[in-house]
């Protein structure tokens, strides 16, 4: 279990995670979502003891990470794929971290076939894609058999099979009873693999929430009308309650009204519709419209 307390950090006087307070449970895959420069790999270096909190606190399974011996074995993490050195072969950069963890060095070769890199295990890793690079950390992530996981942008570079993989994987390590944290800018990619979400926005706790409940969040009816009595609808709409937002002259999106309410209106004003189309609100559009913004607050490279 994560756990952060009003966790704080700024820099130069700019605040990039402004008192964050959340807890990431194990048994699920918690998403950590927020617009580039929202604060989540300054939150990720914390949790991990890479950067000091300027005040607040937080602990992996009630430690500061920091404090803990060979780590690997309590956290599993990854943060840069591209950091690797080009020239050592797959299995040296996994044997090297082994050895400094005092890991069993037959470990290597199980997570290298758990991610599926065992026939480019002696290839040097110079010559990898970002998607094996990718599937490279996740190997050392795992390489202590850790109760905790945390991802940045782990799908950067995937093909669709690798993604549908990482997805499943993902799941499986937290049907194991893993804690697993995974950061993304990109809510398509939350849509399917997270149960939960945490979202954040210039450093600051924007929502908490299983995924049912965020996807729940925008739950006003939303449909498009088409009538050449545009101007006479919106009046009629209006007074019911609606919000009419016109896309074009005889076009309008209508939020508040469904689309039988607004076919009754119209039949009883003598209005005619040539369409009347429901709109299904996105998870993307749910958490465009939370972050607006909340995007870019910051300079320096603070993300």
């Amino acid at each position: 279990m994560i756990e952060a307390t009003r966790l704080t950090k700024r820099y130069r006087g700019a605040t990039a995670v402004d008192a964050l307070t959340f807890t990431v449970a194990p048994g699920r895959v918690t998403g950590f979502l927020g617009p580039n420069g929202a604060g989540k790999s300054t939150t990720l270096r914390m949790i991990l003891g890479l950067n000091a909190p300027t005040s607040g606190s937080v602990t992996v399974g009630g430690v500061p990470f920091a404090a803990r011996p060979r780590g690997l074995r309590h956290v599993g993490a990854l943060l840069d794929a591209q950091d690797v050195h080009g020239g050592r072969t797959a299995r040296a950069h996994l044997a090297i971290l082994a050895r400094t963890q005092r890991i069993p060095p037959g470990r290597v070769d199980e997570v290298l076939d758990e991610v599926g890199l065992t026939s480019a295990a002696d290839r040097r890793t110079g010559g990898f894609s970002l998607g094996m690079k990718q599937r490279l950390g996740i190997a050392a992530a795992l390489l202590g058999d850790p109760p905790v996981l945390l991802f940045d942008e782990p799908l950067n570079g995937l093909d669709p099979e690798g993604v549908r993989w990482v997805r499943g994987f993902f799941r499986r390590l937290a049907a194991e009873g893993r804690t697993v944290f995974v950061s993304s800018h990109m809510m398509a990619e939350m849509q399917h693999t997270a149960d939960h979400l945490i979202v954040i926005g210039q450093g600051r706790l924007l929502a908490d929430q299983a995924m049912a409940e965020f996807a729940a969040r925008d739950s006003a009816p939303r449909v498009t009308v088409r009538t050449p009595g545009l101007t006479g609808l919106a009046a009629v709409l209006t007074a019911d309650g609606a919000a009419v937002r016109p896309e074009s002259a005889e076009e309008a999106e209508v939020t508040g009204l469904t689309a039988a309410r607004i076919g009754e209106l119209a039949h009883r004003h003598r209005i005619v519709l040539h369409t009347l189309t429901p709109r299904t609100t996105s998870l993307e559009s749910v958490f465009l419209s939370l972050t607006a913004g909340h995007a870019d607050h910051l300079t320096g490279g603070l993300r």
